[in-house]
């Protein structure tokens, strides 16, 4: 096959199967309450099926793409691939709530070997730093095109087809997505050095899944229940053995010397946050939107149309403000604007609420790559894989914390218009501290260093 056509191939083929992730991230909000009647889920159950999928995500993301280093990126690619259909198939026709949230830990693990592997296989087409960037631009564009168009995919689908119509959209894209990549030229000989860090995956995965378990659980047998106290005690353990682990393993998967560089740690967290804020107000204002103003799944779709529209044409603009304006300030509006948004949702009305989508969706859009350059550029380019990774790994924890938080906020309460609130003021206040510590850091970083006499 000629080198521009395989380029193409790749391309088309890696664009399909991230856009098909991306859809899934915003695709299944618009569903829960239709979910909740189906199959007769709590809240609590629905954090479930939106966490889950986040928690194995960002659990495997850095295992993922260390597999695809020793084994091959089109392999582990198609592997990846192959699991996220298979297990939307199991989505769609669950039974019961944990058949679903089963299915979508499956959606997670497989989304976290596809993503990797699919960069790697660019980087392996397009051996030319413009042709690169080129190509992971539209790769990026395709993602944020199907996230902004999954709220309204979602809402017509579960509308006038049912929930379940939203997982089994997924079986022709993921088919065509196989097909393509089966059509690949083979790996090159990859290396059979790599090595991996068992321990610390498994130290990781604990810690996420008994902090999320306590934080989605802990209501309903009481914060101080001994099952709820037990839960956070292994939370606590594990985290502190996974940074024992990392600290000494020669072959760590998340190497903590990266974090001696403020830059990097500093983007690492906002990022994080972010995540956190955006992701919970989307699931908090989704139970909103149709539990309590009675809006229809297609309705609440084209309610949160202008949020991801937003976050795509954000995206898109973000370099540009970057360049012109540099990072320092622009970032610490955009959190500005993250908290207005969120309060600005407490005032009801249509034109309060169009104003604060569009708000929330600017300020997500323009943060992530605006984190993201600065980070990448603190590091040393034999650490750019891994670092790229920590920050989409923190961006998948934060999802899965914000989910979390917020559901848990949000009814906790006597009533879900005060745990609503609750969540907005926390949105607000942990957007306004971002900001505070994204200032500090940039500060830090443009005094200049004095050198030892």
């Amino acid at each position: 096959m000629p080198v521009p056509a395989q380029q193409r191939q790749v391309l088309l083929a890696t664009s399909l199967s991230y856009a098909l992730i991306m859809l899934d991230t915003s695709v299944v909000n618009v569903a829960l309450q239709s979910m909740a009647l189906g199959l007769d889920v709590t809240v609590s159950g629905l954090q479930w099926v939106i966490s889950a999928y986040t928690l194995a995500f960002a659990s495997a993301l850095l295992t993922g793409g260390a597999l695809g280093d020793r084994w091959g990126a089109r392999k582990l690619y198609l592997v990846g691939l192959l699991l996220f259909t298979c297990a939307s198939l199991a989505c769609g026709v669950a039974a019961s709530p944990g058949m679903l949230i089963a299915a979508r830990v499956a959606q997670g693990l497989g989304a976290a070997l596809l993503v990797p592997c699919s960069l790697k296989l660019i980087h392996q087409a397009c051996p030319g730093p413009q042709q690169r960037a080129r190509a992971i631009g539209l790769w990026a564009s395709c993602g944020g095109i199907a996230m902004a168009a999954g709220p309204l995919i979602g809402g017509a689908l579960t509308q006038w087809l049912g929930w379940r119509s939203i997982f089994f959209v997924n079986l022709p894209l993921g088919i065509c997505g196989v097909v393509l990549a089966w059509r690949l030229l083979a790996d090159p000989q990859a290396p059979q050095n790599v090595r991996f860090d068992w321990p610390g995956q498994l130290a990781a995965s604990v810690a996420l899944a008994a902090l999320i378990g306590v934080l989605i659980e802990g209501q309903a047998p009481g914060w101080t229940s001994p099952l709820i106290l037990s839960g956070a005690a292994i939370a606590l353990v594990a985290g502190l053995a996974f940074v024992w682990i990392e600290a000494r393993s020669p072959h760590a998967m998340l190497p903590l010397a990266l974090f001696r560089q403020p830059i990097f740690a500093g983007s690492t967290l906002v990022s994080a946050l972010s995540a956190l804020v955006f992701y919970g107000l989307f699931f908090v204002t989704s139970l909103d939107f149709q539990q309590i103003r009675g809006y229809s799944p297609l309705h609440a779709g084209l309610a949160f149309v202008p949020l991801t529209a937003m976050v795509a044409l954000a995206s898109l603009l973000s370099h540009r403000v970057v360049r012109a304006c540099g990072t320092r300030w622009p970032m610490c509006a955009a959190f500005v604007l993250y908290a207005m948004g969120a309060l600005g949702l407490m005032q009801g009305g249509s034109l309060p609420n169009l104003l604060s989508m569009i708000a929330i969706g600017l300020a997500s859009g323009f943060i992530s790559p605006a984190a993201t350059a600065p980070a990448m550029e603190a590091v040393a380019p034999q650490a750019a894989g891994v670092a790229a990774a920590t920050l989409n790994t923190a961006r998948q924890t934060g999802a899965a914390l914000g989910v979390a938080i917020f559901g848990s906020l949000a009814t906790a309460l006597p009533s879900f218009t005060t745990g609503l609130s609750a969540a907005l003021w926390a949105a607000a206040g942990l957007s306004l501290f971002a900001a505070l510590v994204w200032g500090k850091v940039m500060a830090r970083a443009a005094q200049p260093r004095r050198r030892p006499r």
